[in-house]
């Protein structure tokens, strides 16, 4: 071969290797980035080219999928009472992909999950189409129906746990949306996405506030703090006086630190200090335990970590970093701590399972299409807030505040129910309406099968109505109630 003919052969050769290489590369190292870039319709085509799995609570789906024509989608996901459920599913949408449940469970649902594979070959040897596997929840209808009616055209949210496993029962958020009017792809599907968006709704009902929105936690987080205050020994018995003067002026400041009337909390026990919501005893209990050991109980109920039920949950704030006044301010809920319902719950829920904190979780299990289950979830310890001796006296405060203080409207006649209230100032100088707050649990034959947290962030009550024990602990009432004739009826 002539050198002409050589040099053009290896170059030849050298093409074919670079196309062999470049192949190689976008099939083994590409291949997962090109299957779920954002441009790669096939992705959607094939995920709405089936029926998707259903999301189910009691057994019943509360999903579904329906055929739809005019576009290279056959069909679109539908929800039965989206707005009540949102909250849970998510949305599932054609133009605007899928968020929360929808999203995280997505490869289950269109059937494509690797932990399909048989199922997948079963049906293409057989001839069948592709089917979904199905995502158990651990939601409870009747509690999420009352948490949902009970907030009725306020904004809020509400969260409910099983204490003893950490299951969540109940996750509401007000206002909300209908994840249906925009599953498809047409124009009437986009002006309803649109509508949906911050800057044109100002209440964003796409904002999942059980999970994503933190608040101050007013006098409800008095429960964390009194748990610190067991758990270090600053006090052992919680009928005997505390060394709480009133007025208190907060340290570092001539302020005395008010309370709300006029109320019996100059030297008032645990019990009757929780039972009256005593500023002045709780600002001088944190004071006097200090911010690390207030950090310290704060994170041990979950405060300054995400929490992943598996939809993620923002972090509540205990802040680490701040004064001695900022930090006596923390201990009554009023200074830059914040927090989700869905923390609060967890703190309920902590205090009524004698002291030990269950990982919140709202996936039960994953079904295949056949109906065998290819994961499940068990219940898993997050933490030990406090020790069980602790958490029965704390309990004990509770049930006072529900029998004979600030929380009487949450009673259940014939079932113990401990709670906490808590309005917490809103704005600078507290100029717009306060949060309404309620957090509880109530006990049944075997321990406590649900703890509930509510608030109220906006409604048409008068400002001076505005209370926990008003407005937020009445709707805690009726979601206990829910679970407790569930457990009944099994």
């Amino acid at each position: 071969m002539n050198k002409p003919l050589r040099r053009i052969a290896i170059f030849c050769g050298l093409l074919v290797f670079a196309l062999l290489l470049r192949d190689n590369w976008i099939q083994y190292v590409q291949a997962d980035e090109l299957k779920n870039h954002d441009k790669n319709r096939r992705v959607l085509i094939a995920r709405y080219g089936q029926p998707r799995g259903n999301i189910i609570v009691d057994g019943q789906p509360i999903t579904g999928s329906v055929e739809t024509n005019g576009t290279d989608f056959k069909y679109k996901r539908t929800y039965k009472n989206g707005p009540m459920w949102a909250p849970v599913t998510g949305f599932a949408s054609q133009a605007y992909d899928a968020n929360q449940i929808e999203k995280l469970e997505d490869q289950i649902l269109t059937g494509n999950d690797d932990r399909l594979f048989f199922n997948r070959t079963i049906d293409m040897i057989t001839g069948k189409k592709q089917k979904g596997g199905d995502v158990i929840t651990t939601l409870n209808g009747k509690a999420q129906k009352a948490a949902f009616e009970g907030l009725g055209d306020k904004k809020g949210a509400v969260a409910a746990l099983d204490p003893r496993t950490g299951k969540i029962l109940a996750l509401a958020s007000t206002p909300s949306y209908d994840p249906s009017k925009f599953a498809g792809a047409s124009k009437k599907d986009e002006e309803a996405y649109n509508a949906l968006k911050p800057d044109v709704d100002k209440d964003d009902p796409m904002l999942n506030r059980a999970l994503r929105q933190t608040y101050p936690p007013g006098s409800t987080f008095k429960v964390v703090t009194a748990a610190a205050a067991l758990e270090n020994g600053k006090y052992t018995d919680i009928d005997g006086p505390t060394d709480s003067p009133d007025p208190w002026k907060l340290p570092l400041s001539t302020q005395p630190l008010p309370n709300e009337g006029d109320i019996p909390c100059k030297n008032a026990s645990l019990r009757q200090a929780l039972r009256f919501s005593c500023n002045t005893v709780f600002g001088k209990l944190g004071d006097d335990l200090g911010k690390d050991k207030m950090l310290e109980e704060a994170e041990k109920f979950g405060f300054n970590e995400e929490v992943f039920t598996p939809v993620r949950a923002d972090a509540s704030i205990y802040p680490e970093k701040m004064d001695q006044p900022g930090n006596a301010m923390s201990a009554i809920g009023q200074f830059d701590n914040r927090a989700t319902p869905l923390q609060m719950a967890m703190v309920a829920a902590a205090v009524a399972n004698d002291g030990k904190l269950m990982k919140p979780y709202m996936i039960d299990s994953l079904r295949a299409p056949n109906l065998n289950t290819i994961e499940q979830t068990d219940p898993e310890e997050m933490s030990q807030p406090l020790s069980s001796e602790n958490a029965q006296k704390l309990q004990s405060m509770m049930e006072t505040v529900v029998k004979e203080g600030t929380g009487t409207s949450a009673q259940i006649p014939g079932v113990t129910v401990g709670g906490k209230t808590g309005t917490a100032q809103h704005g600078v100088a507290n100029s717009k309406n306060p949060y309404a707050w309620f957090i509880s649990y109530a006990k049944g034959d075997d321990g406590s099968p649900v703890a509930v947290a509510v608030v109220i962030e906006g409604s048409d009550t008068l400002r001076g109505d505005i209370a926990g024990g008003k407005l937020a602990a009445p709707i805690a009432k009726s979601v206990m109630q829910a679970v407790l004739e569930t457990a009944s009826d099994k």
